[in-house]
């Protein structure tokens, strides 16, 4: 393998439950940590196996409660990394990105990085998708996870800069987890909009409080993100985002409990 360089600075932290349809790729692309810190929520597939198939893993368990708590608890048992990568179980880093972290040389007030991600359905990568940028590398110490809605945000105070290269959204679990997933987080996502001032919401959150945005993710995902012009993974894809958005809306008018 060539010089480490920066990349020996780095633990890759991941959390897992279920991720058996995910998790191999992503931690083929993590061959030159030394360490990867994986903690999982009690899984009851063979996630546990397929992850300490990889020499590098240090694999604990804790039972889940809430994304940010639980986050938080896994960068506490980074004790003797610089950096922390945090990754979803289905982030896999493009090669280019690896070659990017390896000559990285962070100014000394940078504290964290954001990623951008190419989206994948059924391994096909997409020309757009609405994934937004993610605060994913960052200083020990640095910053620490809240909840925000269905997921968690890292809050850091201080300089972030954005990575050129991207990492791969890449999640291959089954359509009946997926609509599972996401009636669940319809659900913390609706209480989110009812307890936030409507001046305080972004903007594609004050269009869900109106109830515009299952009419406009469809020409939004297809003609300005492009994934019109990506074929069947690009109408599944645009399909996901609209049922996504109608289960929040079912889930705000109290259909879903």
């Amino acid at each position: 393998m060539p010089d480490a360089g920066f990349l020996s600075c780095i633990t890759p932290v991941i959390l897992t439950y279920n991720e058996a349809a995910n998790i191999e790729r992503t931690l083929a692309r993590l061959s030159w940590a030394k360490r990867v810190l994986i903690l999982d929520s009690l899984s009851t597939d063979d996630t546990q196996a397929r992850c300490l198939a990889f020499p590098n893993v240090d694999f604990k368990q804790r039972q889940f409660d809430q994304h940010a708590k639980q986050w938080n608890a896994a960068i506490e048992h980074v004790k003797d990394a610089e950096w922390i990568l945090s990754l979803d179980a289905d982030y896999v880093l493009s090669e280019a990105l690896i070659d990017e972290l390896r000559s990285l040389e962070p100014a000394d007030d940078v504290i964290a990085y954001w990623s951008t991600f190419i989206y994948k359905i059924r391994g096909k990568s997409l020309r757009g998708s609405l994934y937004p940028p993610v605060l994913t590398l960052f200083r020990r110490g640095a910053g620490h996870y809240v909840q925000d809605g269905h997921t968690q945000r890292l809050e850091v105070h201080g300089k972030t800069v954005e990575l050129t290269h991207p990492i791969y959204h890449d999640d291959r679990k089954s359509a009946k987890r997926w609509r599972q997933s996401q009636r669940k987080y319809a659900l913390q996502e609706a209480h989110k909009l009812a307890s936030t001032p409507f001046n305080s919401l972004r903007l594609q959150d004050k269009l869900r409080v109106l109830g515009l945005a299952p009419l406009l993710v469809i020409p939004y995902t297809l003609l300005v993100r492009k994934v019109l012009f990506d074929g069947l993974p690009g109408l599944e894809y645009t399909w996901q985002r609209t049922l996504a958005e109608c289960y929040l809306q079912l889930a705000r008018i109290g259909i879903f409990k």
